[in-house]
């Protein structure tokens, strides 16, 4: 049995473990059901996500040209203390600003490596968290817009990292962390400006993953290289399919792909 479209990145329903979906154009896999399964993946061509062309993807599963034009993929998007929507000030496009910027925005302590800072809207928690791999996260800060979050997570990277190191978050290289504590500690580094919004009482969220077996030497798959791929899929931890002979296949960083599945 074949599936073909574009890779986006996995639709993920908070369970116990996490359910994955792969979603084409045609077809919807449900891909807990996968595991334990041999797979093959395929190179096909590429299809870009906004323009849908057979192009060279750059970054973000878009070709160049569209990527250095469409709002989706502006600085701010990294980078939310760029945001301008909340001033009436346009990047790219004050219309799809305003829509993602002037809307309640988190700041959370995640911990899939090590414990880091990140920025996500609200109505991306708890898929922000999967999607890093996170075994445990909490909302530290909720604020009306993107570019107050993003002042926010700045002056606490000062403190705490606002990176994830993908090789120990795949190999289950962690341990578990007080993330109660830490918001208690970083918030007398909170920007004035976002103090108001501190968020005195939560507990953390847990994530449970579907993964048979962690990887010890995690390799990461170059599709576009390779050109094509099969092993037998024992697990999935944030956006990546990890196989038995330790080679792991990133989803989201191969957004723009169109690719077969076949299971074997």
């Amino acid at each position: 049995m074949t599936f073909e479209g574009v890779l986006t990145k996995m639709e993920s329903e908070f369970s116990h473990p996490i359910q994955y979906y792969l979603v084409f154009e045609t077809d919807f896999l449900n891909m807990n059901q996968l595991i334990d399964k041999t797979i093959t993946i395929q190179f096909i061509k590429y299809q870009c996500l906004n323009c849908g062309l057979d192009k060279s993807i750059y970054r973000q599963g878009f070709c160049k040209s569209c990527f250095f034009d469409i709002p989706q993929a502006a600085d701010w998007v990294i980078r939310p203390e760029l945001s301008t929507a909340h001033l009436n000030k346009e990047d790219r496009n004050l219309e799809y600003e305003k829509k993602v910027q002037l809307q309640p925005h988190v700041v959370y302590l995640a911990n899939s490596s090590n414990v880091k800072v990140g920025v996500t809207r609200k109505s991306q928690v708890p898929t922000r968290w999967i999607d890093q791999g996170a075994h445990e996260a909490i909302e530290i800060v909720e604020v009306p817009n993107r570019y107050l979050a993003g002042i926010t997570e700045v002056a606490l990277k000062d403190y705490v990292s606002d990176k994830t190191n993908w090789r120990s978050m795949l190999k289950n290289d962690i341990k578990d962390e007080d993330l109660v504590a830490w918001r208690e500690r970083l918030k007398q580094f909170i920007p004035d400006e976002a103090k108001d919004y501190f968020i005195a009482s939560n507990s953390e969220t847990n994530m449970e993953f579907p993964v048979h077996k962690y990887p010890t030497n995690p390799k990461s798959l170059n599709l576009e290289k390779e050109q094509a791929f099969t092993g037998k899929l024992v697990g999935i931890k944030g956006q990546y399919l990890i196989f038995e002979d330790d080679t792991v296949f990133n989803i989201r960083g191969n957004e723009g792909l169109y690719v077969g599945i076949a299971i074997n």
